[in-house]
């Protein structure tokens, strides 16, 4: 009876060490004939990219836009990070036009801070924007305006965002890579990623309009609609008592559409929004007045 067992005990590992070779003959020959050679240059072009992974390009990670690149789906220019003459490199390397991407930009749409809008509390919680956001905005007379906790600067992961005296965001033109991670984690959206080219910008995203808006914010829109009437043709027009901006119609927005804003609501901007902090110390909140 011992010997029936051992070979049945013997056949069953004969016959499960064949099923191993098999599949194993399988998954070789099919490595054999159905791999795909790895392109040599991607290497190469993932070497010259800059390695941020910051996914402006719109692809996850440098990797993958390295792949696009060898492949032609893209043009080496749609890489906003990346030095113009590394760009070039990559360009002459595969053979093609480097091709052309308008930087972007992260804008803020709001211009309150120290000074500018009204304190009906003393925020004492966390210190975070998404934290004091949940308790009324953190005291603030503008709920919808920035909480100045400094999330963003956090989030950006390279270093495009400092915090000035009045406890608004400052990005870097230069350094920002319009990834969209300040957009991510601002718990009141009021981070917007547009082309550098679109100067004309509403620094206000308040409900509210006319003197209840400017009561609570001495640079809120109060939606007089002269940025409307001076802005060429309907490039800007008036929308719920905010002015919206239209780059993509015939006349294009110009500075004379921000000559007549008694508040600062609507700029024309050249590089940053804000200036940078004089002082690392950010000063304690003010009263409003």
């Amino acid at each position: 009876m011992g010997g029936g067992v051992t070979q049945e005990l013997a056949t069953a590992v004969t016959v499960m060490t064949g099923i191993g070779l098999f599949f194993a003959t399988v998954l070789a020959v099919a490595y054999r004939f159905l791999r795909v050679e790895e392109d040599p240059r991607l290497e190469v072009v993932e070497e010259l990219l800059p390695g941020n992974n910051c996914g402006a390009c719109g692809q996850p990670g440098c990797a993958a836009f390295a792949g696009k690149l060898v492949l032609g789906e893209v043009s080496p220019g749609k890489c906003t990070v990346a030095d113009a003459g590394s760009l070039e490199e990559i360009a002459s390397f595969l053979g093609v036009d480097v091709g052309g991407e308008e930087k972007r930009i992260a804008r803020l749409k709001c211009a309150g801070g120290l000074g500018n809008v009204r304190d009906l509390a003393e925020y004492q919680g966390m210190s975070s924007c998404r934290a004091a956001a949940v308790v009324d905005g953190g005291g603030l007379g503008c709920s919808w305006g920035c909480v100045g906790l400094e999330d963003c600067a956090k989030a950006c992961t390279f270093d495009a965002i400092t915090m000035n005296q009045e406890r608004l965001p400052v990005v870097e033109p230069e350094l920002c890579t319009a990834c969209g991670d300040c957009v991510d984690v601002c718990p009141l959206d009021l981070f917007v990623v547009l082309p550098e080219s679109h100067k004309v910008l509403v620094q206000c995203s308040s409900p509210l309009s006319g003197e209840e808006a400017v009561r609570r914010c001495r640079v809120a829109c109060d939606a007089c609609g002269r940025c409307a009437l001076d802005a060429p043709g309907d490039s800007v027009e008036m929308v719920n008592g905010l002015p919206v901006v239209h780059y993509d119609r015939e006349a294009k927005p110009t500075p004379e559409a921000t000559w007549r804003c008694p508040t600062g609501a609507i700029v024309w901007l050249e590089g940053k929004q804000f200036e940078e902090p004089e002082e690392e110390d950010v000063l304690p909140r003010r009263t409003y007045g």
